[in-house]
């Protein structure tokens, strides 16, 4: 599916794909700097009923209580070459939670598999984003 967003959206289909998530699911979020990825995990988290999400730029790793589980957010954008991302601990980290991972193809071969897709690209208008979900 895609649609074309602006950020209220992006976070309203955030929100009611959250209602849909169960522990165990992998999504990633792909997309150019600024395309909304972020907006996208702090809605999706606070959909999920964990306290507000703030970006793991300096972590790599957050990790959020909810009622369905532990919520794991992890931004790969940092890491400098994909054998950095061995260090994460992706057993973890998509044993039993949602697990959200933005920049995913930074971490060829250790990311788990994705059951949810999520590419946000920018448009011509600045105000509106192209969300394509798989």
């Amino acid at each position: 599916m895609t649609a074309l967003l602006d950020e209220a959206g992006v976070i309203a289909m955030a929100e009611a794909m959250s209602k849909a998530l169960t522990p165990g699911e992998v999504v990633w979020l792909s997309g150019e700097l600024g395309a909304g990825k972020t907006t996208f995990v702090r809605a999706l988290v606070r959909g999920l009923g964990a306290p507000a999400a703030t970006s793991p730029t300096y972590s790599l790793v957050h990790r959020y209580p909810s009622p369905k589980g532990p919520v794991f957010h992890v931004d790969c954008y940092r890491l400098r070459n994909p054998s950095d991302a061995r260090d994460l601990d992706w057993e973890t980290l998509s044993g039993g939670a949602v697990l959200v991972i933005e920049w995913p193809e930074r971490a060829p071969g250790w990311a788990p598999r994705p059951t949810r897709r999520i590419t946000l690209a920018h448009t011509p208008n600045p105000q509106v984003r192209r969300v394509d979900v798989e």
